[in-house]
């Protein structure tokens, strides 16, 4: 770790035998922010700070990215998919000590948020989502302008080890494309943060890791999204949807009416920024978080006992469950 968020304790806790690398500060309800492509937790730098002021927040770096664990990739998508993915970070909740949370993701985090909380809508009382529509919709709806803006869903899924193999011959050099292509009009990184993103894709295993989820988002789990849209599921918390009116999710679809599809309580709007909202208007993304994270709890329950992290230990945690998601076939009441 060459970068460090000042005032946020960093500590690394085993989920069933995977590491996953936090950071977590402040007091109150919390709240979960999982990063997106090619990043890690870093991304929330200018945003999270604030968050604390009223919320315990934390922040995780996936499996394959940024210092949590990379398990190997598996040839049926496993170890990679967005189920996958997301236990780790329901189990990182309950390693802290919170049974419920609720969860902000962007890019691949929003997608692995999106999975977590179909799988186990008991434990997220709010999830935001910022620049993605459903991976379903995606896939089931692939235009030539999807393919042109969106290239990388199609190369980094090959087999055969070509994209590990020519990403690894200049790491730099494909995070800073990738990055480039992605920001809205005039916009930039940190130049510490971005050499930070280069860091961990500099780790061969970071770069297998960041295609086989790609890999399982074209195979696997679109098999799990199918069946849970067939099955009647929708999102069942309220869900804030933020996109940025320079990129594709807000050239190329109704945002707003796609998720309407996926989730029975759907709101948001548009920000003037390209696909890295946090990094690109923190303020805004702020403000919108803030406003959405206070909402009155969806669940009916008492807001859950927030509590500092602590380094793991078998004492004081909250009493932990089989992390096995919600069955497929017993979709929950719901309107129609």
């Amino acid at each position: 770790m060459t970068a460090l968020l000042s005032g946020f304790e960093y500590q690394r806790v085993e989920v069933e035998g995977v590491t996953v690398n936090c950071a977590t500060a402040g007091s109150g309800p919390p709240v979960l922010l999982l990063h997106g492509y090619p990043q890690n937790h870093l991304m929330w730098r200018d945003v999270a700070p604030a968050l604390a002021e009223d919320h315990t927040v934390v922040l995780a770096d996936l499996r394959g990215y940024g210092d949590s664990g990379k398990p190997e990739p598996d040839a049926a998508g496993d170890a990679y998919s967005k189920r996958s993915m997301a236990r780790d970070q329901l189990g990182l909740m309950r390693e802290l000590g919170f049974a419920q949370f609720q969860l902000v993701g962007h890019d691949r985090g929003a997608r692995v948020s999106h999975r977590l909380t179909l799988d186990y809508p008991e434990a997220v009382t709010r999830l935001a989502v910022l620049d993605i529509v459903p991976t379903r919709h995606i896939w089931h709806n692939v235009t030539r302008d999807m393919a042109t803006a969106y290239y990388h869903w199609f190369f980094l899924p090959v087999g055969n080890g070509i994209p590990e193999q020519l990403i690894g011959a200049d790491p730099g050099f494909w995070v800073r494309s990738i990055v480039g292509a992605l920001l809205g009009q005039g916009a930039s990184l940190d130049a510490a943060v971005m050499e930070d993103y280069i860091r961990c894709f500099s780790d061969p295993r970071t770069i297998a890791g960041s295609c086989a989820d790609y890999r399982s988002a074209a195979t696997i789990d679109l098999v799990h999204d199918d069946e849970t849209f067939a099955a009647g599921h929708k999102l069942e918390c309220p869900v804030l949807v933020l996109w940025g009116s320079q990129g594709f999710v807000g050239r190329g679809y109704h945002p707003l009416s796609v998720w309407q599809d996926y989730a029975i309580d759907v709101r948001g709007e548009a920000l003037p920024t390209g696909h890295f909202l946090p990094e690109e208007a923190p303020p805004l993304v702020t403000a919108a978080l803030h406003d959405f994270l206070r909402l009155p709890s969806a669940h009916g329950s008492r807001r859950p006992r927030s509590r500092r992290c602590r380094r793991r230990s078998g004492r004081g945690a909250h009493p932990r469950s089989p992390l096995q998601p919600r069955h497929v076939g017993a979709p929950a009441d719901r309107p129609s």
